[in-house]
């Protein structure tokens, strides 16, 4: 995955996702840590939320997360495609290192497998896109 990328990633927490179920789609915004060995993003979600409910349904996922700006110039943002899954052992020690205070909560964790994601960076130039497909 590209430099710019990653850091992109690291410097934010919040993604939002996008389920389906039967052609009707469904967002949330989930607080996430990012398992770069792995390109996966884990994050804390019930089971019983629309979303969830969809993604137990039907793994496959897309998302973004942006940089809130009105200024042009300084326009960045990600958007993602992959497919979700219950959290492993590796990614609720990932989650629960960046978030130490969620272990009391008890969460569900699931983890999202990237498998394509565009990343648009203004400060590299206007429009500059940044493409990255896994296996590539």
């Amino acid at each position: 995955m590209d430099k710019e990328l990653i850091t992109f990633i690291k410097r934010h927490h919040v993604l939002s996702i996008c389920s389906l179920e039967e052609g009707k789609t469904w967002s949330a915004s989930c607080f996430y840590a990012f398992w770069e060995e792995e390109c996966a993003f884990v994050f804390a979600s019930d089971e019983n939320t629309r979303h969830m409910k969809n993604i137990v349904k039907n793994p496959f996922v897309s998302g973004t997360i942006i940089l809130e700006t009105k200024e042009i110039g300084l326009i960045q943002g990600l958007q993602f495609e992959g497919s979700a899954k219950k959290a492993c052992m590796d990614a609720k020690q990932l989650y629960f290192e960046a978030y130490p205070f969620a272990r009391a909560l008890f969460p569900k964790l699931w983890q999202i497998e990237i498998t394509y994601a565009k990343f648009t960076d203004n400060r590299l130039g206007f429009g500059k896109k940044i493409e990255w497909r896994a296996g590539e």
